[in-house]
């Protein structure tokens, strides 16, 4: 089964909320009033947030402008770990209606709370990101993202109800009942990461399943950096659309922005209920459409949790708007707390995956294990050989190919394992891409 044409699942406009088709005037307009209503009732009601606007001795009303945004300072995940648990919510704990929190792998977990409207507001962003990836009303929808304190399956499936979906609520793991529920139940949408899906594809073809035999004909990938070389091979190998949502639980969950099936061209962002800036990630100042820097976030309609000039971390640019009016932010593919500094070079893990998938002998499960040998640190690049080149000959050649295009394109020396099929560590969630050691 080849990939239907693109173009055969653009959202009729008329579908559309009007928003993602209004001017530029109009966008703008809608973003400073509700703006200016943000950062009023969160000086007002968020002690945190008084504090930093009085220290850096600017108040709400300084800013007249989109512009002038850039006076107010910045949130870093440290001030939400300082004010655990509750202590950035902007109304009562009994108005929550529903508490997330990150996983706390590297400190305290961030806690983020909802009302029912910003339930709301949340499942309608995730269903318009759907309807963008070429989801319709009556699809069948199998959500493989985890459910639980994670927002990427009770965000998954709440925008999928919305859209008027039947939602397959599987979560993550159990993959080989993954397969069955694929087969059986025929969704035409999958919802899951990208690594994972690299798993379920693993137990269709141990299982004598034919991907492009199944009823899938759009995956929506969100929660880890992937690129355009793992779209290629993933659209080639499972012989369905991949698209790219965006969203991270402290500005919402999934739905921050979604690339439009059409053109797959940058995934545009929901510029009605956030506000997104690029900035330099050493200067913090606020850098021109077109340039690369540090994504940061301002919501716009968050009743429980506003977020305030939150930096992301993540490294992009924004573009101008295609298939919709809104700007479109281009695809993440690293962060800036991901990046390696291996004697003196800058890597970034995306960096190794790019030049992993395009050596036909390699599968795409790989892992990147910092090491050190004496008083110098390395990399060890573990992954995986293609059933059909998997003889230790095929895998040794295959390893000096790898190692050869990382010197030539990134500038370091590595060391490469290729392991057997299926001696690379799974994933049933987001993929641990570098393990440490030293």
């Amino acid at each position: 089964m080849s990939l239907k044409p693109m173009e055969d699942y653009a959202a009729d406009r008329a579908s559309l909320d009007p928003i993602e088709i209004a001017s530029r005037d109009e966008i703008g307009e809608l973003q400073l009033e509700r703006l200016k209503s943000t950062l009023t009732r969160t000086y007002e009601n968020v002690p945190h947030y008084k504090a930093a606007f009085d220290t850096a001795g600017v108040h709400p009303s300084d800013v007249a402008s989109l512009e002038d945004l850039a006076k107010v300072p910045f949130t870093v995940k440290e001030d939400l770990r300082q004010n655990y648990p509750f202590g950035m919510f902007a109304v009562p704990r009994e108005q929550l209606t529903r508490i997330h929190a990150s996983s706390g792998t590297t400190g305290k977990p961030t806690v983020v709370g909802y009302t029912q409207n910003d339930v709301d507001m949340w499942a309608e962003c995730v269903a318009r990101s759907m309807r963008a990836s070429g989801a319709r009303p009556g699809d069948m929808i199998h959500v493989a993202y985890g459910y639980g304190l994670f927002t990427g399956g009770l965000g998954a499936h709440y925008g999928a109800e919305r859209l008027g979906c039947t939602v397959i609520p599987v979560s993550g793991g159990m993959t080989p009942r993954q397969v069955q529920l694929i087969v059986d139940f025929k969704p035409r949408v999958i919802m899951v990461t990208p690594s994972y899906l690299l798993n379920i594809l693993d137990e269709m073809e141990a299982q004598g399943v034919r991907p492009e035999d199944t009823s899938l004909e759009i995956g929506i990938f969100g929660a880890e950096p992937w690129t355009n070389d793992m779209r290629t091979q993933i659209e080639s190998r499972a012989h369905f659309h991949a698209v790219d949502i965006y969203g991270l639980s402290e500005v919402i969950g999934p739905g921050v922005a979604n690339e439009c099936i059409e053109t797959k061209d940058g995934l545009h962002v929901w510029e009605d209920h956030f506000y997104p800036e690029v900035i330099d990630p050493e200067t913090g100042e606020v850098l021109p459409d077109g340039e690369f820097g540090e994504l940061v976030f301002t919501s716009l309609t968050k009743e429980a949790f506003p977020i305030i000039r939150y930096r992301t971390r993540d490294l992009t640019r924004l573009l101008p708007g295609t298939a919709r009016s809104m700007r479109r932010m281009e695809k993440v593919t690293g962060r800036s707390d991901d990046m390696l500094i291996v004697r003196g070079v800058n890597v970034f893990p995306t960096q190794i995956e790019e030049q992993i998938v395009k050596i036909n002998a390699l599968s795409p499960h790989w892992q990147i294990e910092r090491v050190k040998k004496g008083n110098m640190e390395g990399l060890c690049v573990h992954c995986e050989a293609n059933p059909s080149n998997a003889s230790e000959p095929e895998r040794t050649a295959a390893a000096a190919v790898l190692e050869k295009v990382v010197k030539d394109f990134i500038g370091i020396s590595v060391k490469a394992l290729v392991h057997e099929p299926g001696g690379v560590a799974r994933s049933e969630g987001k993929a641990q891409r570098v393990v440490d050691s030293r």
